[in-house]
Formats: structure tokens, C-alpha cells, sequence
């Protein structure tokens, strides 16, 4: 078997036999440090393999001497994680509104869980933005059909909008003065031309005219003298530049012989109490509210 052993001729070790093109590998040993490492990482492993969960089974994995585990410690964090937000959940579900926006901690918290209320439950249909857009109300602007102070955001995100889930939603229906035959197509066109007149848009002042005395008989009643609206009634103002069907003026004649009547669910039997408030806060925060 000696005789077999294939010697290096420069260096007189022996080589692994290999050969690449007439270059030869030395059968050097590895270096001592080495080894001792290498032996190391395998006593390691297998230490580490028998104190935590590593091995898996059919219905598992073995759970280790230790008993450590990862979901177990991310479970521990997020239960108390909850629990702090239960006690500030609590405190805001006992106080006041104003008194939450009052206290710097309590609304921040509020603002945060807001949002997130916000993103999940009413993103959908205002915006991720708010913004509204498309018949959905925008929550950024000074314009709130039934008010916009905390309280009335409130009470609108309980109740809802036309929600017949709710015997205490917030309710107003314009009636539909062509659709039912109330007014004639003619009056129908003037008073249109009469609120782009309010409105401060380009109008026909001779139609306008004529309109005035429709919207003064049959309009005034909910959307004021001027047009400026009604918060108690749910009568939007008709009197700016701010439109939720659109201000044009085949879309204001669309609107008063048929009009659209938006719905919005409430959220008291969906959401916590906490919860609702919290969400109410977040739009008051946003800035167009009252």
C-alpha cells in the first residue's frame, strides 16, 4: 500500500490524489484550531437541539428540557400589550370626550387607535385619506351635514346614517320633487338655476329669478333662507362650492327630482364603546370638523 502512496516531488507530502490539469492537492492535515471548533459547533448543536424545541415530529416538534418557546414569548408580549390598552380602554370608555382630548396621553392613544378603527372600518368608503369622493361625504373640510363637533361625530359614527339596523339612526329624506310630481319639470329647472345662483356658480339671472320663489315655498323649510343648511334637519348647505352629488347643473336638477340618499351603518353594535370614541376623536382630529 506504500508503494501506492503518491509523494509530492517538491515537497514530499503526500497528495489526495486528485489531479486538475497536472496540479495536485497536498494531503496537508487541518489545522488544529480548527478542528477544536468544528467539534465545538457539533457539541453546541446538539446541546442546543436537546434544551429547545428543534426535532419534528408528526404532530410537532419536541419542545425541549428548557421549555422555551417563541409563540409562547410573542403570546406574553401581545397580552400585555392588551392589557395596557385595556386600562386606557377603560379610562376612555368613563370619560368625556372633551375631557380625553384634554388629557395629552389619553389623546394620543385615542388619535392612534383611531386611525386604525379608521383603515379597517371606514377606509372603504372615505378614503384612505378621507377624502370621501363619489356620494361619500369628505370628513377634511368644514361642510358636516348633521354638525361636525365631537359630540355629533359621535353620535352619527353610533347611529349611522339611514341605517335601518338602528331606530335611533340619523335620519333625513329630501323628497323627490320630480320622481313624485311635487313641482313641475319647469320649476324644477329654475330653482336649479336659483341654488347655482346662492352657490356663487354661473347661472341664467331670469331663471334664477323664477327659482327663487320655488325655493323660498318648497327649500327654505330645511335648507334655510340663504341655503346655508341645517345640521339639526340633516339639511346640507347648498350655498358653497362643496358638493356631495356634484354641483353642475344637470347634476342639481338630477338631485332635486331624484334625489340620492346616502347610507352609513353605525357602529355602536359593531364596535366598542371605547373603540367608537376613539374613531370619533381620530375624524374631529383630522381638521375639518367643528
Amino acid at each position: 500500500m506504500a508503494d501506492k502512496k503518491d509523494i509530492d516531488e517538491f515537497s514530499g507530502i503526500e497528495t489526495t490524489g486528485h489531479d486538475w490539469d497536472g496540479i495536485k492537492e497536498l494531503n496537508n492535515p487541518l489545522p488544529r484550531w480548527w478542528l477544536w471548533t468544528f467539534y465545538a459547533c457539533i457539541v453546541f448543536a446538539l446541546g442546543y437541539s436537546i434544551a429547545y424545541p428543534a426535532w419534528p415530529g408528526i404532530t410537532g416538534a419536541t419542545k425541549g428540557l428548557l421549555g422555551w418557546s417563541s409563540r409562547a414569548n410573542v403570546s406574553a408580549d401581545l397580552a400585555s400589550v392588551e392589557a395596557s390598552r385595556a386600562v386606557l380602554g377603560e379610562k376612555i370608555l368613563a370619560m368625556d370626550l372633551a375631557d380625553i382630548e384634554a388629557d395629552p396621553d389619553l389623546l394620543q392613544f385615542a388619535v392612534a387607535g383611531g386611525a386604525s378603527a379608521f383603515k379597517v372600518n371606514c377606509s372603504q368608503c372615505h378614503g384612505a385619506g378621507a377624502a370621501g369622493g363619489g356620494g361619500y361625504p369628505n370628513l377634511l373640510d368644514d361642510d358636516w351635514i348633521w354638525g361636525g363637533d365631537l359630540e355629533q361625530i359621535y353620535l352619527t359614527l353610533q347611529h349611522g346614517i339611514r341605517y335601518d339596523a338602528d331606530e335611533d339612526t340619523r335620519l333625513s329624506d329630501m323628497p323627490a320633487f320630480g320622481a313624485d310630481e311635487i313641482l313641475e319639470r319647469s320649476d324644477i329647472l329654475d330653482v336649479a338655476w336659483y341654488v347655482r345662483q346662492i352657490s356663487g356658480q354661473e347661472h341664467d339671472a331670469e331663471a334664477a329669478l323664477r327659482g327663487q320663489t320655488v325655493f323660498e315655498d318648497n327649500c327654505t323649510a330645511c335648507h334655510g333662507d340663504t341655503g346655508a343648511g341645517e345640521p339639526d334637519l340633516g339639511a346640507p348647505n347648498i350655498s358653497d362650492a362643496i358638493w356631495l352629488y356634484g354641483g353642475s347643473y344637470d347634476e342639481i336638477v338630477t338631485q332635486i327630482s331624484k334625489p340620492q340618499q346616502g347610507v352609513m351603518p353605525g357602529w355602536a353594535d359593531r364596535l366598542s364603546g371605547a373603540t367608537t370614541k376613539q374613531l370619533a376623536i381620530y375624524v374631529h382630529s383630522l381638521g375639518g370638523g367643528e
